[in-house]
């Protein structure tokens, strides 16, 4: 199966507004810029992943792909994470993808095996949800074939693809990987992301890196 990752990242200076309290402006834009290099970095270990698009206004963003051999797709009017995601799934289509799985640039701690493990054996009409730690935001989403649902993403959006998927009668499932439940939007996130890269260490290097740890 040809699947491509598509990752949706905002310019730095917006992302991650709510840890605005607890992280100036240069300690969080670097945050953010090392979180997405761990992800892309597992993401580049996937086996499941044949190509990664990147889809961002964000300079330092589109460095950091280039770095990493993704593809780039600008993102110049920064309308929103579902528009980004749009362009994203279009390039990939466009390219003969058969497979889009929406992935965060936020999840540092992704395991590139539970990413195979996910995209193994998918049907041919397939919605794969993974949810936060939450269980109600979706931090990635398969989908086979590529437009097989809309995206919906923010605040309750679990339900909402649910919902969706149950609507145009594609099968799916809620899928948890532990390894993509902890995203960072919050301080006690930043709490819960430390405390898990104190423990086991040697994960993530960059992001643990910008924590100070």
């Amino acid at each position: 199966m040809n699947a491509t990752a598509v990752l949706p990242v905002k310019r730095f200076a917006d992302a991650k507004q709510r840890l605005a309290l607890g992280l100036d402006e240069e300690r969080r834009e670097a945050l953010v810029a090392a979180m997405l290099e761990d992800s892309l970095e597992a993401i580049g270990e996937a086996r499941a992943i044949e190509r990664t698009i990147v889809v961002s206004g964000e300079p330092r963003a589109q460095e950091v792909a280039g770095s990493a051999g993704c593809e780039i797709v600008p993102d110049p009017t920064d309308e929103g994470h579902v528009t980004a995601a749009l362009a994203g799934i279009a390039r990939a289509e466009a390219d003969g993808a058969e497979c889009v799985v929406l992935l965060p640039g936020d999840c540092p701690l992704l395991d590139p095996r539970e990413l195979d493990r996910l995209l193994t054996g998918l049907p041919d009409s397939y919605v794969a949800i993974v949810p936060d730690r939450h269980g109600t935001g979706t931090n990635a989403l398969a989908l086979r074939p590529p437009d097989a649902i809309r995206p919906s993403f923010g605040e309750g959006s679990c339900a909402r693809h649910v919902a969706t998927a149950r609507e145009a009668g594609v099968p799916f499932a809620v899928e948890e990987l532990s390894s993509l439940a902890l995203d960072l939007d919050t301080p006690a996130d930043v709490v819960a992301l430390t405390r898990e890269l104190t423990e086991r260490p040697g994960r993530a290097r960059r992001t643990a890196k910008a924590l100070g740890i």
